[in-house]
């Protein structure tokens, strides 16, 4: 079974799994401006039609244009950084929930950055494909979203892992980002799994060391898990003993082959928030939701 068949978020089903499970794209974006049930209070929950995201394929290709540029740029301010991929992750939601735009985002954008917008919306396609086979919710995750840690202290887990495992830690980082948005939801899956690599409590006992809600820990234990299936030298056989589904590996694939194209893409997806699909609208679970 392997850590385990689903991540927290494939319980969220129409728009994301646990946290990509929250996929940078994903749900029900065309839907901008409609009334929903939440407040914005601090902590609830914000329609994503509230935000700033492209509204028609030309509006996508340049936004994106413009963010895979500024991410790839010598400033690396962690301020501007987060805003950026911010903006990222909206324009992939956008285009995510558009898909006939695909084609002409791809065309439009520079060929510096082609081949990362191309591999990033294949990974939010993937994603969708997955989560998008059960009914959206009618009511919000019994999660908690907290502030993930920062980007420099998270690689050098990813770092940490790879150096004691040997698998390249952009995989790592794409496992984080898939399965709980890089450590910023908080709840079990389903299946069971816990913390932010979503393990699941038996596998946790061979391979992890300490607080399986640690970040540090979890990561260590996922590159313990990988290298003994298959990686490094087989990472498609291993990730997909992680989750035994073709478009999972896909998903993590993706986002993996953009940070190995450029370690420097990691920052945006550092950035990127909890979107969650609900049948009445998408939604941002901003850093505070469920809180205690």
């Amino acid at each position: 079974m392997g850590v385990r068949r689903s991540c927290a978020a494939f319980t969220a089903a129409a728009g994301l799994m646990l946290g990509a499970c929250s996929g940078g794209g994903g749900g029900q974006l065309a839907e901008q401006g409609g009334p929903t049930t939440e407040t914005l209070a601090p902590g609830a929950p914000i329609p994503v039609g509230r935000l700033d995201a492209p509204t028609t394929a030309d509006e996508a290709a340049t936004e994106l244009a413009d963010v895979e540029a500024a991410l790839r740029s010598d400033d690396r301010d962690p301020a501007t950084l987060d805003v950026l991929g911010r903006r990222q992750q909206l324009a992939y939601q956008a285009v995510a929930a558009n898909p006939h735009w695909t084609d002409r985002v791809i065309a439009h954008v520079p060929t510096t950055v082609r081949d990362a917008v191309r591999a990033n919306i294949d990974a939010d396609a993937a994603l969708n494909e997955l989560t998008g086979e059960s009914a959206a919710p009618t009511t919000l995750p019994d999660w908690q979203i907290l502030e993930p840690e920062p980007a420099p202290a998270l690689r050098s887990y990813y770092e940490e892992a790879e150096a004691a495992s040997g698998i390249a830690w952009q995989y790592l980082a794409a496992i984080h980002l898939v399965e709980t948005r890089m450590g910023r939801i908080h709840g079990n899956s389903t299946a069971g799994a816990q913390g932010p690599m979503q393990f699941i409590p038996s596998t946790w006992e061979s391979y992890g060391e300490g607080d399986i809600t640690d970040d540090r820990a979890a990561i260590l234990a996922a590159g313990r898990y990988l290298a003994d299936r298959g990686g490094p030298d087989d990472m498609e056989s291993a990730l997909f003993a992680y989750n035994n589904d073709t478009r999972y590996v896909r998903a993590v694939s993706g986002y993996a082959s953009v940070m190995l194209d450029e370690p420097r893409a990691y920052e945006g997806y550092h950035g990127w928030q909890v979107i969650f699909g609900k049948a009445d609208g998408t939604v941002v679970l901003p850093e505070g939701f469920g809180a205690r």
